[in-house]
């Protein structure tokens, strides 16, 4: 069974325009969102794309914008973040990304960001979802992390670190 992506806007290769398109989720999809990515919620998501064609390749170019609450990686508290990423993807016919199981494949740079579809449409709602979490930084620090750090003397100082009686016993030794 394939499963509906949170965030799901089909693009049929036939309809592009030189339109912009604007997509924005609804606040179920955001919430779903927040949660598929472990984060504690997405207030606000938009993201600006205009969709070009060159056969069977559409680029799509544009600006990803949202605002978050992530916990803090050290503390554990919620802040708030504010994502603004330009986007820049491709999406190109599966059987262009197919290869013999033996064959050497070289990417460039434009190879990562190559999204594959089949037959006429793709989901450029869920590429925009995926960039979203590519974007977001899971090592995060928020306002009260050096707090924490002190609260939990976390400070990063061997000398008072998991690894202090380690160093104690190496400085004997010498």
């Amino acid at each position: 069974m394939i499963e509906t992506p949170e965030f799901s806007h089909m693009v049929d290769l036939r309809q592009i325009t030189d339109a912009p398109l604007l997509l924005e989720p609804d606040a179920e999809a955001r919430r779903r969102l927040a949660a598929r990515f472990g984060i504690s919620a997405i207030h606000a998501m938009q993201a600006a794309v205009r969709l070009s064609v060159d056969g069977t390749v559409v680029r799509a170019d544009g600006r990803l914008t949202a605002t978050i609450d992530q916990p803090c990686a050290i503390s554990g508290e919620d802040f708030a973040v504010t994502i603004d990423e330009p986007l820049t993807l491709r999406f190109v016919p599966e059987t262009t990304l197919a290869a013999e199981p033996d064959e050497e494949i070289e990417l460039t740079a434009d190879d990562c960001d190559e999204i594959p579809y089949e037959g006429l449409s793709f989901d450029l709602g869920e590429a925009v979802a995926q960039s979203l979490a590519l974007a977001i930084d899971p090592f995060a620090e928020g306002p009260m992390a050096d707090k924490a750090r002190a609260e939990h003397n976390l400070s990063g100082d061997p000398a008072s670190g998991p690894f202090a009686a380690l160093a104690a016993l190496q400085n004997k030794k010498d």
